[in-house]
């Protein structure tokens, strides 16, 4: 195996996710501690897999009601009304503030089931040990799991519209179960991005390149 192949794995390197020093381990170690903060280090995050198919069923669960349920109700002397996301969007719209409605519309509704399916098709590649765009698909997962904290902006609006009408004696906002939902959606799939392993990618690639995988 030439020096230009080998992994890092290969060469029993493993780097510390809590402080990120680079340390080597003992062939085929199972426990294996950072010897500079003490923190469990891994060739794998483990379970990974099956932790992220488990975070992203529950979230793709959550999704629906987070769409369908009202995210804030809404009572004053003219009466008493719910809005969820999609009648948020309408509101917008017909108001003439188009912008807004596409932020929340792209937001609230897109983003998070591009994320979904995005994790869907990572996970199903690893598990068919799929060797196609290897380069393409560590750069979706680098997008997912960037683009997940932006997902909370519905969250974010409620909170605010919350806090700034309350200062008010007409009128009371109070979030719905739908801003629940939507919040349990948006952290079920940032923790699912984070069980993934992005590593599991690249194995393939080692097989026939005549390395076997750690």
């Amino acid at each position: 195996m030439s020096r230009a192949s080998a992994t890092a794995a290969s060469l029993g390197l493993l780097v510390c996710h809590a402080c990120g020093l680079l340390s080597r381990a003992a062939p085929h170690a199972h426990d294996a501690y950072c010897p500079r903060c003490g923190a469990r280090v891994h060739w794998r995050k483990p379970n990974s897999i099956s932790r992220t198919w488990a975070l992203l069923i529950a979230a793709m669960v959550l999704y629906i009601p987070a769409n369908v349920l009202p995210m804030m109700y809404t009572g004053s002397l003219f009466g008493f009304q719910s809005d969820t996301i999609m009648s948020g969007v309408v509101f917008f719209w017909k108001t003439g503030s188009w912008y807004l409605a596409l932020i929340i519309f792209f937001a609230s509704i897109t983003v998070p089931m591009l994320k979904m399916i995005a994790l869907v098709v990572l996970l199903v590649s690893v598990q068919r040990r799929s060797r196609w765009q290897p380069v393409q698909r560590t750069q979706l997962y680098r997008v997912v799991e960037f683009v997940g904290r932006w997902s909370m902006l519905d969250v974010y609006v409620v909170a605010v519209i919350v806090a700034l009408v309350q200062l008010q004696a007409l009128a009371t906002i109070t979030p719905g179960p739908g801003a629940i939902a939507f919040a349990g959606v948006v952290v079920l799939t940032m923790f699912a991005a984070m069980s993934f392993d992005p590593r599991l990618i690249w194995d393939p690639m080692g097989e026939e390149d005549g390395r076997a995988p750690a």
